[in-house]
């Protein structure tokens, strides 16, 4: 039967797209963007975090982007600063998410769920059975980097990333991920944007239980 075959073909599709998308669970890839002029040689030290009164204000959401940026921080040569120590440079950090409409959201393209579709709305009533896909929620991950000489103020290094996904939350490991992948070339500059692809950090490991009084 001919809508056997329509129906066929989506489900090949998806199975594909199923397998394809497990094999990259671990990975999360970003478009990333960098710019700036540091100096060739000048080696990455000691550095402290710097917040914009608007992220005082928020110091539970900024606490967590922070702590999201250290690792790639410290993969691209930088160390905390010690307490009471002048810092080398200054670190700021923010982040955005954003929810944008898919294009097929339009009320002219098909949505989701199982149903009827019409291949082509000027060859007549002829209608085929397909399975179709609800992805009009799509969510924009942007995080931005700077690092600025402390003596001075100049900036010397910027690094934008974003990821799209489904998902709306923002949590650690997925921050962590789109750092490293913002620091991944540091301190030379690329194509921008580029696509970069990071190992997702394993999630932290819960603190052990006090023994009982």
């Amino acid at each position: 039967m001919n809508w056997l075959r329509t129906l066929a073909l989506p489900l090949a599709l998806a199975s594909t797209l199923l397998a394809t998308g497990c094999a990259g669970l671990n990975t999360l890839t970003s478009e990333v963007s960098t710019f700036g002029e540091w100096p060739a040689e000048r080696k990455p030290t000691t550095y402290a975090f710097e917040r914009l009164p608007s992220q005082q204000a928020r110091a539970a959401e900024t606490d967590l982007l922070e702590a999201a940026a250290r690792g790639a921080l410290a993969k691209a040569g930088f160390s905390a600063a010690a307490p009471g120590q002048a810092p080398d440079v200054l670190v700021q950090v923010g982040a955005r998410i954003g929810r944008a409409e898919a294009p097929w959201a339009d009320p002219f393209w098909w949505r989701g769920g199982f149903g009827y579709w019409r291949p082509n709305p000027w060859a007549g009533p002829r209608w085929g059975y397909s399975v179709q896909f609800d992805m009009n929620a799509r969510y924009e991950r942007e995080l931005a980097l700077l690092i600025r000489d402390r003596t001075s103020g100049k900036p010397l290094f910027e690094a934008r990333a974003s990821h799209e996904s489904s998902s709306s939350s923002a949590d650690v490991r997925t921050l962590s991920a789109m750092f490293e992948a913002a620091l991944a070339d540091f301190p030379k500059l690329g194509l921008n944007p580029r696509r970069v692809t990071v190992t997702i950090p394993p999630a932290p490991a819960a603190p052990a239980a006090s023994p009982a009084r």
